[in-house]
C-alpha cells in the first residue's frame, strides 16, 4: 500500500525479442501482483510486447529489471522506457 508521501510514476515499456508464445504476459501479471505494480500488458501486431505500469519506484524497480529478464524460455533483446502521461489511476494489473 502507497503512503501518503509515495509518488506513482506511470512507464511504458515496449519489449522486443523471442517475447510473444512464451507465455510473457502470464508471468509479467505474476511478477506485477507480486511486485504492486498496476497497470496492463498486451501484445503488439509487431511482435513485442506493451507493458505500461504503475507503482512507486520501490516497487517499479524491480519490475522493470525483471521484463529486461522475462520468463526462462523467452529472449527479451530490447526494452525500451517512455514515461506514459497518458494513465489515469489503475486499481488492478491486466492481460489485454
Amino acid at each position: 500500500m502507497l503512503e501518503d508521501s509515495e509518488e506513482m510514476r506511470t512507464v511504458r515499456l515496449t519489449i522486443s525479442g523471442r517475447v510473444q508464445g512464451v507465455y510473457f504476459r502470464a508471468f509479467t501479471k505474476k511478477q506485477a501482483i507480486k511486485n504492486n505494480v498496476f497497470g496492463f500488458v498486451s501484445n503488439q501486431e509487431d511482435g513485442t510486447v506493451e507493458v505500461v505500469a504503475q507503482a512507486s519506484e520501490e516497487d517499479l524497480t524491480p519490475f522493470i529489471d525483471w521484463c529486461h529478464k522475462g520468463p526462462l524460455i523467452a529472449k527479451v533483446e530490447n526494452v525500451e522506457i517512455t514515461e506514459y502521461s497518458k494513465a489515469g489511476t489503475f486499481f488492478t494489473f491486466d492481460i489485454r
